[in-house]
């Protein structure tokens, strides 16, 4: 019987967040990682998210492959890639990684979180509407190395605000929490009303 990770909510910056922690073995995150820009590289939208810096970029075409190197995963688009570090770096025999390093480049956490809107009472607990959805991961010293934002109802993929919620765009967010949470669709997903209107 597999096992899923059980939830968490968080009270962070005035909102509600559900967080689901997950697994940090880097064959999960490997696998993890690969379908989500194999599968879903034409949806999300991807970067650290750091305090005084966003970063929200687009694959610009289908991984051309996803290799995995001495702890280090690297998507490579042709022209341009990105390294994470997911597992244990080595480093070579003449150059061994001190092992304070290899702890602090490595993903230590790793979760899947829906963000709530504004619409929420933090002393009943009631969290309002959701809001976003994404993966993000965070290295040894707590620095996030990587968000990766799924498709949002409330926005185009112009990245602008939509006049109408699209709720066809929480599919990438439901194959993602059936296959990695074990969650059906929840109706809870389609109860908002975006961005500036929630509260």
């Amino acid at each position: 019987m597999t096992s899923y990770p059980q939830s968490q909510t968080e009270y962070v910056d005035g909102r509600w967040q559900q967080v689901w922690p997950l697994p940090l073995d880097e064959v999960y995150l490997q696998e993890l990682l690969s379908y989500l820009f194999e599968q879903h590289w034409q949806k999300i939208i991807f970067g650290p998210i750091i305090e005084g810096a966003a970063y929200e970029m687009r694959c610009p075409c289908a991984p051309r492959k996803i290799s995995l190197f001495d702890g280090y995963l690297t998507v490579h688009f042709g022209s341009s890639h990105f390294h994470l570090c997911i597992g244990e770096h080595q480093g070579s025999p003449a150059n061994p990684t001190p092992q304070a390093l290899r702890q602090r480049r490595r993903t230590s956490r790793a979760e899947l979180v829906r963000g709530f809107d504004g619409a929420a009472d933090a002393d009943a607990g009631a969290p309002g509407a959701p809001l976003s959805w994404q993966l993000r991961l965070f290295n040894g010293d707590g620095t996030p190395q990587l968000n990766i934002f799924f498709p949002n109802p409330f926005l185009t993929d112009e990245d602008g605000i939509a006049e109408q919620p699209d709720w066809s765009r929480l599919a990438v967010w439901q194959d993602i929490s059936a296959r990695y949470l074990g969650l059906p669709p929840d109706p809870l997903d389609c109860s908002g009303r975006g961005f500036g209107r929630g509260g």
